[in-house]
Parts: C-alpha cells; structure tokens; sequence
C-alpha cells in the first residue's frame, strides 16, 4: 500500500547528470560519512547524560555508520513506511558509501534520533540532542554585536536596508558581514565572494504578496532570515510570509518551530531596533501575517523535484520561494553533478513557481556560473571553493 506521505509527483524528464554518492575515498561526501558522522555520535554523547540503553544505542549507531550496512526503523517507528517508500526498500542491507549521498546522509539523521529515544515514549522523547550546541549560538558577544548593528542600519533608506538584510540572510553566521554593508560599500563589499549573484531579479520578485522562505539553521543564521521577513512585512514588499522549518531535530543545526520561538524571545528581549522587529514578528505571527510550517518531506530524502503535491501547489501559488543554505539547494538541483555552467532556470525547472536561492557554498554541487568565473575560482583554489564556507550565491529565476 502506498504511504500517503509519500512523494506523488516525479520530473517529467530524466536527469543524465551523476548522483552525488560517497563511495569516493577521500572525497568531501566521502568526508561527511567517515568522519563527521562519527564525530557527531560522539558529541551527542558527550553533550547528555543519557543512560546505558541509549549510549548502547548510540555506540552501535557508531560502528554501523562507518563499517555496517543501512538498517530499517524499528518495527514500531511510525515512519517507517515512508522511509520504506522514500527509497528504504531499495537501500536496505547496503553500505551507506554506496548509495546515493542526499540519502544517506538524511537517513543518517533519522537513525540518530532513534538511537537518543526521540520518538519513543520515555524521558529523552522529544528532546532535541543538538539544542546546547544551537543555543549556544544565541548567547555569544557576536549575536550581541550584530543586533546592536541593527540600530545604525534602520537610520539607512529603505533599499540599503533591504540590500544588507538579504546579505545578512546570505551569509548566515557571518551575519556581520551584511549588517556592515551600510557603512563598507553595499553589495559592492560581498562581490568577490559571490560567485552569482541575482540579488536584483530577486528583489523585483517581492511584489506585495505571498513569501515562502524555506529555512536552514536555527540560531545565528535564523535571526538574519527572521530580520529580513521583518523588513519586507514592515515595508509592504510582501504581504504574507510562510517560515518553513524541518517538523524534528536535524542536520545538527536546521531550524525547527522550538528554533523559531527561541530566535523570536532573543530578538524581543534586545534593546533598540532588534527588540523592536521582535516585537513586529511576534506580532505578525499572532495576526497570521507570518506563519510557520513544517511538512514531512522537510526531512526527507529526495529532491524537490519530488515535490508532493500539496507544497507543488503552495509554492506554485507564491509570489517567489526563497531557499536558504546549502542542503536546499542540493534538494533543488537533486543533488546531481551538473556542470557549473547549467544555466540555473534549467537545472531548476521542475520546481513549481518563482524560486530563489540564498547559499554559502558547502558541497560540491553547483549550477549557474559563469564559465570565466568557474576557470578563474578553480586556477585560484582548485574546487576548495565550493565546499569551504568562503563563496555564496544568489540565484533566482521567475515563475
């Protein structure tokens, strides 16, 4: 029987570019599942004095990851149907280097939270592993010195404002970087790190309706996406605004409604001009001019050209759909090997409506570019640029 969460709409057309897998000794994807995935195991440990049954759990998830084969859900996890469906039955039994990397890498997750007892009743459900680390985020001098920022910038035009709040939500962490484009020069002062950059189409496609921006991380990068929906609800670019947010814990840092609240209560508990575009969100949110949402295929497996068809039709119905952060955008390209040089609109057109893309580069994939800037970042870095954190691109094509 087929799980109605299930994706119902597939591309039209077949895709001959690579997959990204794993398999790669030495490879970033490869990086990801040898060492990252076992180093997280060991700080999710670390970080709660969780009791044998779940350490147990989690050492075995530990040796699994590296030397053992993908295994089902337990018989009793209520998603294990749709895992089935999402390609389980598939890849059960084989080495998680071998199948395809958006795959492997989001199941990774899954199993994680099984292991700390998320779902199951008892004392550990509910409580995400990662929260200290994004916490921690929120209380730091740098989240301090970048609401403080804010008050310089509202003295600014609103166009300026606009321009460094964006960069703001670009960059994410390095948020500072966008709150000091009013006083370092405008875009101007990002340029050499933008390896494309549709910040204008972009702008011209907030044209007074609906806004649908799907998140990345909670903390430091949460309250730059938050500023900029502030923004463009204060100044009538956008009517409405839908936050999506993953519906669980995952990818240690990507937001969740909790994340949300949690960015929400640090922008209204600041002084000057971030309390009061907390206050303008809260606000927002109260009146429905601002709503979170979360769907099932947030943490799922597959690309967005798998869109079910309930979020094909809300995104289509937007006036633009905003994606955040480096996972979304390997979902909207399918995580596929394209050459740099496919023009964006292509790579992107099984996706329903304007769309966006706000990234810092953290994976190999990529579309878009200009063959003389693709040559030039590869004689300077090799392909260091694309996984590094240090290039970011805004792309976007109308519906």
């Amino acid at each position: 029987m087929r799980d109605p969460e299930a994706p119902d709409h597939f591309a039209a057309t077949p895709d001959d570019a690579p997959v990204v897998v794993s398999s790669l000794r030495g490879s970033f994807p490869w990086s990801v599942l040898a060492e990252r995935h076992p180093a997280l195991i060991r700080k999710v440990r670390d970080a709660f004095p969780y009791g044998p049954e779940r350490r147990h759990a989690l050492d075995a998830l530990l040796e699994n990851c590296v030397d053992g084969v993908v295994e089902p859900l337990a018989e009793p996890a209520a998603d294990r149907g749709r895992w089935d469906a999402w390609g389980g039955r598939e890849y059960y039994g084989r080495s998680w280097f071998d199948l395809p990397f958006l795959w492997s890498e989001s199941y990774f997750y899954r199993k994680l939270l099984e292991a700390v007892g998320y779902f199951e009743p008892g004392p550990w459900q509910g409580i995400d592993p990662f929260r200290p680390f994004k916490l921690a985020e929120l209380d730091t001098p740098e989240t301090d010195e970048e609401l403080a920022a804010l008050d310089d910038l509202a003295r600014r035009p609103d166009d300026e404002q606009e321009e460094a709040l964006l960069h703001g939500s670009l960059w994410g962490n390095r948020a500072d970087l966008g709150f000091g484009l009013a006083s370092t020069g405008g875009a101007a002062a990002a340029a050499p790190q933008l390896v494309a950059d549709d910040a204008d189409l972009l702008r011209s496609l907030f044209t007074g309706g609906t806004l649908c921006l799907i998140a990345d991380n909670a903390g430091r990068e949460l309250i730059p996406d938050l500023l900029l929906v502030d923004h463009l609800l204060r100044h009538g670019r956008v009517e409405r605004a839908v936050l999506h947010v993953k519906p669980y814990p995952y990818y240690v840092s990507d937001a969740t409604a909790a994340d949300v609240l949690d960015a929400l209560r640090r922008l209204t508990a600041a002084k000057g001009a971030a309390g009061e575009a907390g206050n303008r969100l809260w606000a927002a949110l109260s009146a429905g001019r601002l709503t979170v949402r979360t769907h099932p295929f947030a943490c799922g497996p597959l690309p967005y050209a798998e869109l079910p068809d309930d979020l094909r039709r809300e995104f289509a119905a937007a006036d633009v759909t905003v994606l955040k952060g480096d996972l979304n955008y390997r979902r909207l390209i399918g995580d596929r090997l394209h050459p740099a040089t496919t023009p964006f609109t292509v790579a992107t057109a099984s996706f329903p409506g304007a769309v966006a893309a706000l990234r810092t580069l953290k994976s190999d994939v990529v579309v878009g570019l200009d063959p003389a800037v693709e040559a030039a970042l590869d004689a300077a870095e090799d392909h260091r640029w694309r996984t590094g954190g240090t290039h970011a691109l805004i792309q976007a094509r109308r519906g």
